[in-house]
C-alpha cells in the first residue's frame, strides 16, 4: 500500500504531467481535468484502464498519446474487471519477487459507469480487488451524441430527452451511485469536483492507500453537452458543490463525513441558469419543476447530514 501523503497546497504536487498536453478533448473538457489532476495527485506512476468514452478517444488517437504511464483501453462494460485483473497479476508477480506493486486506477464516463459498466464494477467491489474505480461523470453520453444517461440530472434536455411540447427535459431522478457503490462495504468512496482541486487530489491519495477497491465519483461538466461557454468549467463546477447540488463528501470505513459544507448555499437556479441544457426550465410553464430540484438538493442534503451525524453508514 502507498502511504498516504495530504497535500496542504497545490504546489505539492509534482511538476511533471502524466497526462500530457496535445490530446483532441474539447476546450474546457472536464473529464481531461479530472485525468490531469488524477495523474498529477498520484504518488507512483500507476497503470490506467480507461473505459470507450470521451476521454478514451480523444486521448489516444492513433498514434498519438496523451498519456505518459502504462495504459489500457477497455470497453464501455469491463473496466472494473480488467483492473481486477491487472491487480491481481501484479499480486502474484510480487509475492514471486518478479515485479513490485503498482497503483491500478480505472477510468470511466457516466455512461461506463451508471449504466453499461455497473455490472463489473459491482463484482469487482464485491470480490476485493485492489483498485481505484474514479468516475468521471459529465451526465450524458456526450461520445456518442449528448443521449441522456442514468447520471443525466432530472429536467435536463438531451437528444433522448428533449425539452418540448411532449416533456420538459428528462423525467427521472439521478442515479445514486455512490450510495450503490458504499453498499458494498469497500473502505472508501467519496465525491469530488476539479474546482477544489485540493480536495480533489487529496481523495485519490487516500482512495490509492487502501488494500481494496475504491471509489471516487468525480463531476466533470462537458461545455458541448451541457451548453455553456469553455471557460466557464471550473466555476461551473464549483457552482454545483456551492450549491449543494453536487455534495462533496467521503465515506471512509462506513462512516460519512461531509468533505464541504457551505453554510450559506446559493441558490440551485444559479447553477442550472449557467447551462443550456436547463434553459427551458425558466419558462413560466415549468417553474415549478425547478423548485422540485431545489426541494431535491435541500432533502438530499438534509439526508446526508443525518447519516453523517448517525456516525457508520453501514
Amino acid at each position: 500500500m502507498t502511504e498516504y501523503k495530504p497535500i496542504t497546497k497545490l504546489a505539492d504536487l509534482p511538476e511533471e504531467d502524466l497526462f500530457a498536453s496535445g490530446h483532441r478533448l474539447c476546450s474546457g473538457c472536464g473529464p481531461g481535468i479530472v485525468a490531469r489532476l488524477t495523474m498529477l495527485a498520484c504518488q507512483e506512476r500507476p497503470i490506467v484502464v480507461n473505459a470507450t468514452g470521451c476521454l478514451e478517444v480523444a486521448s489516444t488517437i492513433y498514434p498519438y498519446t496523451a498519456w505518459k504511464v502504462p495504459w489500457v483501453h477497455v470497453t464501455f462494460e469491463n473496466a472494473a474487471a480488467v483492473a481486477s485483473g491487472i491487480s491481481e497479476a501484479l499480486d502474484k508477480l510480487q509475492k514471486e519477487g518478479r515485479n513490485k506493486m503498482a497503483p491500478v486506477i480505472a477510468l470511466g464516463g457516466d455512461g461506463g459507469t451508471f449504466d453499461i459498466g455497473i455490472q463489473a464494477l459491482s463484482g469487482a467491489l464485491e470480490r476485493g480487488h485492489r483498485f481505484l474505480y474514479i468516475c468521471y461523470d459529465n451526465e450524458g453520453y456526450m461520445n456518442t451524441g449528448i443521449q441522456r444517461s442514468s447520471a443525466t440530472p432530472f429536467g435536463a434536455s438531451t437528444t433522448t430527452s428533449p425539452a418540448g411540447k411532449v416533456i420538459p427535459g428528462k423525467q427521472e431522478w439521478k442515479k445514486d451511485l455512490v450510495g450503490i457503490v458504499a453498499a458494498h462495504h469497500i473502505p472508501y468512496a467519496a465525491t469530488a469536483t476539479l474546482a477544489y482541486q485540493r480536495d480533489y487530489a487529496n481523495k485519490v491519495r487516500k482512495a490509492l492507500s487502501y488494500n481494496g477497491p475504491t471509489f471516487i465519483h468525480a463531476l466533470a461538466p462537458c461545455t458541448l453537452g451541457w451548453g455553456y461557454d469553455p471557460s466557464l468549467t471550473v466555476a461551473i463546477s464549483r457552482l454545483a458543490a456551492e450549491t449543494r447540488f453536487f455534495p462533496l463528501f467521503e465515506i471512509e470505513n462506513g462512516a460519512l463525513k461531509m468533505t464541504m459544507r457551505f453554510p450559506k448555499p446559493k441558490p440551485m437556479d444559479e447553477y442550472v441558469k449557467t447551462q443550456r441544457r436547463f434553459a427551458h426550465l425558466f419558462k413560466p410553464e415549468n417553474q415549478h419543476i425547478l423548485k422540485q430540484i431545489q426541494q431535491n438538493v435541500d432533502e438530499n442534503w438534509e439526508r446526508l447530514l443525518r447519516i453523517e451525524a448517525a456516525g457508520k453508514v453501514f
